[in-house]
């Protein structure tokens, strides 16, 4: 079945819910923490928790790095995996007025595949139906990062017209890991969503990205 991004809303939230009880976490930083984050969350109030996912005035508040320290949330919104069933997650955030990023958000998308739909190029596809929304914000280009060990994820990148631009290391909020930082040109990039989609698929591996900022 060909996976699309759904907006998040409460027909889905049941699969997204026992995803999360699964030990997945949409967050590749903050991992299980934040995992249990959102179950108390939804248990507390289901609709505020999908509501404040699609958040492009970025009316939330504070996020919540990864060594519990907090910066200025930007515009951005998540998506949900979908190929009938719930696949992942994929977050968009932007700073208005410029395609550049603040010191403590590392990339402009990210995401999570959950363990039990990996190796079926959804990672590919995910990203490039995402690039596809952040030309619809007036972005020039958009930064993705990806750990130096992860090899699916750079080619998942670069098979959407990434670019390796810098190797650094992350701020200390977030470890100081060494990264990599790759730049999707959006007006010049070949955009894989138009693909059919048997032509998207990967090998199996560890599809996961860093996306910079706990939403």
């Amino acid at each position: 079945m060909t996976l699309r991004l759904v907006r998040p809303a409460l027909e889905f939230l049941p699969e997204y819910e026992a995803a999360l009880k699964r030990d997945w976490s949409p967050d590749n930083v903050r991992g299980v923490a934040a995992a249990r984050e959102e179950l108390q969350k939804i248990a507390t109030d289901p609709a505020a928790f999908v509501a404040a996912l699609d958040d492009p005035h970025a009316t939330g508040g504070p996020i919540k790095l990864p060594d519990g320290s907090t910066a200025p949330r930007l515009p951005g919104f998540r998506r949900w995996m979908w190929d009938g069933a719930f696949c992942g997650s994929i977050g968009f955030r932007w700073q208005p007025g410029t395609s550049e990023l603040p010191p403590h958000v590392l990339g402009h998308i990210g995401y999570a595949v959950v363990p039990w739909k990996r190796g079926c190029g959804y990672a590919k596809r995910g990203l490039a139906l995402m690039v596809v929304e952040a030309r619809g914000v007036g972005l020039t280009f958009v930064y993705v990062t990806a750990n130096p060990d992860n090899a699916a994820s750079q080619a998942v990148i670069r098979a959407n017209g990434g670019r390796l631009v810098e190797r650094f290391r992350e701020p200390a909020a977030y470890g100081g890991h060494e990264s990599l930082r790759f730049r999707i040109d959006l007006n010049a990039a070949t955009i894989a969503a138009d693909a059919p989609q048997e032509t998207l698929a990967v090998g199996a591996g560890p599809f996961s990205m860093s996306d910079g900022a706990s939403s």
